[in-house]
């Protein structure tokens, strides 16, 4: 069971900022082989969900994403970096992470339609939430993406 917790920027401790740096470059970085910078100039406009877990002596990280108000990269709404720790996952956080991230959204910016990129392979994930595919497949960084709306 995790502690779910929306922040702000400037609300997140520095620990917990360190932790969601250090997981998204785990995933994205490592284990995705993707180089990139991920310190993209969005987290400070964006909410951040965070997803712990009770752990020996601390919380631990165990997912992650973050929404974008209308605006601040795209016109619509948005959310991405949605992470779980490899050690988390088969638990069905992924879906959790979506779930709370759309009706974040749909709370704070009511009727905003919503675009993401997201990557090729989960696009049937996506559409299970009402995504559409609007792109053709191109290269973000090594992975094959497609731009969806809802």
């Amino acid at each position: 069971m995790l502690h779910w917790q929306w922040k702000r920027f400037a609300e997140l401790t520095l620990d917990e900022l360190y932790r969601v740096l250090a997981l998204r470059e785990q995933v994205f970085v490592v284990e995705q082989k993707s180089i990139y910078q991920d310190a993209d100039g969005y987290d400070r406009g964006a909410h951040h969900l965070l997803g712990k877990a009770s752990g020996e002596s601390e919380p631990v990280l165990a997912a992650y994403l973050r929404v974008l108000p209308p605006g601040l990269k795209y016109p619509e709404a948005s959310f991405g970096r949605v992470v779980t720790a490899p050690s988390m996952r088969r638990h069905g956080y992924g879906k959790a992470l979506v779930e709370k991230g759309l009706s974040f959204i749909e709370t704070h910016f009511p009727g905003a339609p919503i675009r993401i990129g997201a990557q090729h392979y989960l696009q049937r994930f996506y559409e299970g939430y009402g995504f559409r595919r609007v792109s053709d497949v191109y290269d973000e960084d090594g992975i094959p993406h497609i731009d969806m709306l809802r």
